[in-house]
């Protein structure tokens, strides 16, 4: 296998003991003989789903943005920071977020007009 005079002496040594390992058989830890829950691999799939969808939800939200105008855009930022804003404000009511986002909306349509 080390035969040619192209490789290294070192190159040779590393190549034998990755043989040397995968020809080893597998060390079982206690930790990996237990059966696993059936129901804690369910669980890893659905939040691996529900990240991935997130991500996906996330990335689709921000390629919608790129047609939008100056105001546009203005009026979006102004509502989220609005709705923030109100949440913090009224401790997290839902009427105080919602009442945020509409005055944070009409505020950004106002200030970024043509």
């Amino acid at each position: 296998m080390c035969a040619t005079k192209r490789m290294t002496l070192s190159f040779c040594l590393m190549l034998r003991v990755a043989v040397r390992r995968s020809r080893a058989a597998p060390k079982v830890t206690p930790a990996a003989s237990k059966t696993s829950n059936p129901s804690d691999t369910t669980m890893k799939h659905i939040k691996h789903l529900i990240i991935s969808t997130a991500f996906f939800l996330a990335l689709l939200s921000l390629a919608a943005c790129s047609g939008m105008s100056a105001q546009d855009r203005g009026t979006v930022v102004g509502a989220g920071v609005g709705a923030v804003g109100g949440s913090v404000l009224t401790g997290g009511s839902a009427v105080g977020t919602v009442g945020g986002a509409a005055v944070g909306g009409v505020i950004g349509h106002e200030i970024s007009e043509p």
